[in-house]
């Protein structure tokens, strides 16, 4: 027994060092409340089909772009309809809000074409290089060149190789998911696309019916052309199966996980236009800020000292796992990049309350024990034992909660609810795991070995 309570130590000091590694080396994001980020208004504009914008349509525009904040790996953050054609979006701790604006405002609308019979591949090959020379001119600075100009040269360009290929009907829609890869030489980048069922089956006929003729496959982001690569003999049987394919192009690792983002969040139902993007500061004072600190510091402090004065060691011993409980935790937000608001540090305190509640049951069944006359270790053992349901019921009521607020909430109450049950999950292994092993632990010192050390004579004197 003496040989699993030491590999458990172990293993607590394992996890206490994985914890402080964890939260030295990846920095904790904290919400637009506490520091502040980007805010991006987002001007909804009708098309030929789509007339006038309903709430319909707003609500479909609004769930692509939440899909792409969530690609962009920003939590907690916002998008509200404002008015009846516009968006306000709010990126907690977004340092580049270019990139926002890049990943946000594309419609990003992916479309897979055969090039037509009887067209001539290496004219496409010759245009699409006059193409990347106008947009080289264009992103020079000072280059001379007349920007409307050069605007217009690269329509005509696109158009021009449009005309190239022909729709096959398979698009972004038929796409699962998109994923930016490094290439093995140099410092390019490709994006891995993932069909559905009857994706995978259109492009297994699309690179069929081109295998081997020298024809190509026009891929068009946009209507506009950015990969025709060729398909070789050996597909001309079954064509390209197993529905994967990869997207190549002059790639950066930004521009390739934009992309990405952008084909996983789906393509906007009309386009949008960005209206306005600032940096905004955080919305509570620093004063808040600080009265939230030292109310933490307060209330930890007071729970530490109450649990030595009235349980004696075993108070002690649990005031140890708080701390590896409130150290644990926080490294889980750290590590599953948990974007920390002021409701969310609400839930981890709330959630250090549940911790020492857990504690404070398994302490009064031990208390109970002694005053029967069980021996220290028996009752000790009992006291955990008799105490666990009512710690699992409990604690599984709170996370059926959390699920609840998670699942229906939005916003700041999922950010509430995500850290009150991790905290709560935690809570439950520091609670049945550490302070127990600790406290057998205690009771092979002989010294430790005293009643008094467990419970005041006026508490063993009630039984």
């Amino acid at each position: 027994m003496v040989g699993r309570q030491r590999l458990i130590i172990l293993l607590v000091v394992g996890l206490v060092l994985a914890a402080l590694l964890v939260i030295n080396r990846i920095p904790v994001r904290l919400g637009l409340d506490l520091q502040g980020g980007a805010q991006l208004t987002l001007q909804v504009k009708t098309t030929t089909e789509v007339k006038e914008i309903t709430p319909p349509v707003l609500e479909a525009v609004q769930r692509v772009v939440e899909g792409r904040i969530n690609g962009l790996g920003v939590s907690e953050a916002v998008v509200q309809t404002v008015g009846s054609n516009q968006l306000l979006v709010q990126l907690p701790g977004v340092n580049d809000p270019q990139q926002a604006e890049r990943v946000l405002g594309g419609t990003a609308q992916l479309d897979f074409r055969r090039q037509r019979q009887g067209t001539d591949s290496q004219q496409i090959q010759q245009l699409y290089l006059v193409r990347e020379q106008i947009l080289a001119i264009r992103q020079q600075e000072n280059s001379g060149a007349d920007p409307e100009q050069l605007q217009k040269d690269l329509k005509q360009a696109d158009a021009a190789l449009a005309a190239f290929y022909e729709p096959t009907g398979l698009t972004g829609k038929n796409l699962q998911d998109a994923v930016a890869q490094p290439l093995p030489a140099g410092n390019q980048w490709q994006v891995a696309i993932r069909f559905d069922g009857a994706g995978g089956q259109k492009f297994a006929e699309l690179t069929q019916s081109i295998a081997g003729t020298g024809r190509t496959l026009g891929i068009f982001l946009d209507d506009t052309l950015i990969s025709f690569p060729s398909v070789s003999a050996e597909f001309a049987a079954a064509g390209i199966t197993g529905g994967a394919a990869v997207i190549t192009g002059s790639f950066t690792a930004e521009s390739a996980n934009d992309l990405a983002v952008q084909l996983r969040g789906g393509a906007l139902p009309v386009p949008v236009e960005i209206v306005e993007n600032r940096t905004v500061g955080a919305t509570l004072g620093q004063d808040s800020i600080q009265s939230s600190y030292w109310a933490f510091v307060g209330g930890m402090g007071f729970v530490l000292v109450f649990m030595v004065f009235y349980y004696r060691l075993p108070g002690l011993i649990a005031d140890f796992s708080l701390l590896i409980y409130a150290l644990l935790t926080y490294a889980s937000f750290v590590l599953l990049g948990v974007t920390l608001t002021l409701p969310g540090i609400a839930g981890f305190i709330l959630s250090i309350g549940m911790a020492v509640d857990a504690n404070i049951l398994i302490f009064e069944r031990t208390r109970e024990e002694l005053q029967v006359g069980k021996s220290l270790y028996r009752s000790v053992e009992s006291g955990f034992y008799r105490a666990f349901s009512s710690i699992l019921d409990g604690n599984v009521t709170t996370l059926i909660a959390c699920a609840a607020l998670f699942w229906l909430g939005t916003g700041l109450v999922k950010g509430f609810a995500l850290t009150l049950g991790l905290g709560v999950l935690v809570s439950m292994f520091t609670a049945l795991t550490c302070s127990r092993t600790f406290l057998l632990f205690a009771l092979t010192i002989p010294s430790l070995r005293r009643v008094e050390f467990y419970a005041p004579k006026s508490a063993l004197a009630k039984g």
